[in-house]
């Protein structure tokens, strides 16, 4: 919600059966991708006159690309030779952080935050992890989401700045979907 606007971005699927990333404003549609491909989107921000759109649409090759949309622009965040989506989207100023997933060469995803598009690891590739949700207080950028363990379990997980913090004990699957801060005070929503 922006002033009395309401924003919601996600997929419809077209006649021809494929997903196209969408965003809807106050009901009405409009289409981020043509439809030619599969794509889905995850996540909006507004802030000022700018609209960003988190997620990603497969190239010809068949691999998802993790993009972000700024105002209906696409801006792909990924080489298009792995699996990469883009989950959440934060800006502040003129930074956009985008949290997602990439696939490494050993079949696993990693954790990934991209500031501006330039990437970084979360995690370090040994087992499947996933960037959920990206939030930015002052100079501290959070991230929420989950690594799975040596067990087979998902550990969830808080970066702050890149170190993170696991707030499960690995016994159960547990994943953390969301992340805001007020103050001093993160708060985390996920699933146990």
């Amino acid at each position: 919600v922006s002033g009395s606007d309401v924003y919601v971005a996600f997929f419809e699927t077209n006649a021809a059966g494929t997903s196209v990333a969408k965003l809807w404003k106050n009901g009405i549609t409009t289409s981020l991708t043509d439809g030619t491909q599969a794509a889905k989107c995850y996540s909006v921000l507004v802030t000022g006159p700018d609209v960003f759109v988190a997620g990603y649409e497969e190239n010809i090759s068949g691999y998802s690309v993790a993009k972000v949309w700024k105002n209906g622009t696409a801006t792909s965040l990924s080489a298009g030779t792995s699996e990469a989506k883009g989950y959440s989207v934060f800006a502040v100023g003129p930074d956009v952080y985008v949290t997602g997933i990439e696939e490494n060469a050993a079949g696993n995803t990693t954790a990934k935050l991209w500031i501006n598009g330039a990437a970084t690891s979360l995690s370090d590739g040994s087992s499947d992890a996933v960037a959920n949700s990206v939030f930015v207080s002052g100079a501290d950028v959070y991230v929420a989401g989950f690594e799975k363990n040596t067990a087979g379990t998902g550990v969830g997980k808080l970066w702050k700045n890149g170190a993170a913090t696991s707030l499960s004990d690995g016994t159960r699957i547990t994943g953390l979907k969301s992340v805001f801060v007020s103050g001093s005070d993160v708060y985390t929503s996920g699933s146990d």
